[in-house]
């Protein structure tokens, strides 16, 4: 029996990730002058507030009202029918000092044994439902999304404004494979001088050709702006705050998720740089063929270098996978899961986080947890322990 799935994405100007673009901008700012910089920053932002509040440990000096205001500008928000003009907000900071009974247990004289800056579980995943080995109904969100920012940007539709939403339900067959695109939803805020009927032939034009037509059919669902008017967004509308769209951020709900949010936070976070691994061993597992779907958890105790636990589930489908216990195996040979290897391996210590923050953290071809480069040590630390690899 077949079923539906649905997931989410939201564009950068959505209030929750126009939050989590300043805290990651922040974020970058003090890697710039600091690599080293612990840093765990969270915004709220408001009609006519944005208030920055934290954690920091660096001798770097960021002026970071000039930096949220140049963030909230690249989202779009430069634009004053935005309602959240980027010149006009009150920036407010409240900034400590990050604790020294974090710091003793993370910092340690060897780099190498550098403990872990928090306990957590963190989880990766991976399957052959796209080519970026993300699951589909994500996947096709975030493409929707960035859809928008581009025909924004670019001023093809130049009435959007950066506050947006989409959704996509798809549904599955017994099997377990996508079949169709049951529905598709696409919220967009707009210039007040624009009508509906506007917008809803422009986003069918220009927007839903970039959904795979194979999985469109006549009896899809297509809304757009199904409540009406959309003019009134963005921090003028509603509240937003760092680390609230933590499902968006990640598998859109398909695989299970750990808690922990990502942006503010300097990778000896684990919450942040262990999901970042976790995805990076389920993708080249994937990659590998040694299963067509993975999920991987990881977990930590603060101030201990080596994950606590490792747990793999790899399916088959239609085909054998590799067996769990061989891919816990073969993981614990190949990868440095402790965080001085992930940060080293990763080189997570340099200014990227801020476009990270936008559209999605998986499945983005050219960040470094998103390369398939080990795949030929996995498929050899399995056949070491001789099992045969199975062919995708």
């Amino acid at each position: 029996m077949g079923f539906l799935f649905t997931s989410e994405a939201v564009t950068g100007g959505h209030p929750d990730k126009l939050a989590d673009t300043i805290s990651d901008s922040i974020l970058d700012a003090y890697l710039t002058l600091d690599p080293a910089a612990r840093v765990a920053v969270e915004t709220y932002v408001t009609n006519g507030l944005c208030l920055v509040g934290g954690e920091v440990r660096s001798n770097a000096v960021v002026d970071v009202p000039t930096v949220a205001r140049e963030a909230i500008r690249h989202i779009g928000y430069g634009d004053p029918r935005a309602g959240y003009p980027a010149d006009d907000v009150a920036v407010m900071i409240t900034l400590g000092r990050q604790s020294a009974e974090i710091a003793q247990g993370v910092d340690r004289g060897d780099p190498r044994e550098q403990g872990a800056g928090d306990q957590g579980l963190m989880f990766g995943y991976a399957c052959r439902d796209t080519d970026v080995l993300m699951p589909l109904p994500i996947h096709l969100s975030h493409v929707l999304t960035r859809g928008l920012w581009d025909l924004r940007r670019e001023g093809t539709l130049d009435y959007l404004l950066p506050d947006a939403k989409s959704q996509v339900t798809v549904e599955y067959g017994a099997d377990g494979r996508p079949q169709r695109l049951h529905t598709v939803v696409v919220s967009t805020q707009h210039a007040a001088d624009v009508s509906q009927a506007t917008i809803q032939a422009d986003v069918r034009k220009h927007l839903f050709p970039r959904l795979p037509a194979a999985l469109l059919d006549d009896a899809t669902r297509l809304y757009v702006n199904p409540t009406g008017s959309f003019h009134i967004g963005g921090p003028k509308g509603d509240t937003g705050l760092t680390g609230r769209k933590i499902i968006v951020d990640t598998y859109g709900g398909w695989a299970r998720h750990g808690g922990g949010a990502f942006s503010g936070k300097d990778p000896s976070k684990v919450d942040r740089s262990a999901a970042y691994m976790a995805r990076y061993v389920a993708k080249n597992i994937v990659a590998a063929g040694l299963a067509d779907a993975c999920e991987i958890q990881l977990a930590y105790a603060i101030g201990v270098a080596q994950p606590v636990s490792i747990r793999i589930r790899g399916e088959g489908w239609g085909r054998e996978a590799v067996p769990d216990a061989v891919l816990e195996q073969a993981v614990a040979t190949v990868f440095d899961l402790t965080p001085h290897g992930i940060i080293t391996g990763l080189d997570l210590c340099r200014p990227m986080y801020r476009d990270t923050a936008c559209l999605g953290h998986f499945g983005r071809p050219g960040l470094p947890w998103e390369a398939t480069d080990r795949v030929d040590a996995l498929t050899a630390a399995v056949e070491a322990a001789g099992v045969a690899c199975p062919k995708p």
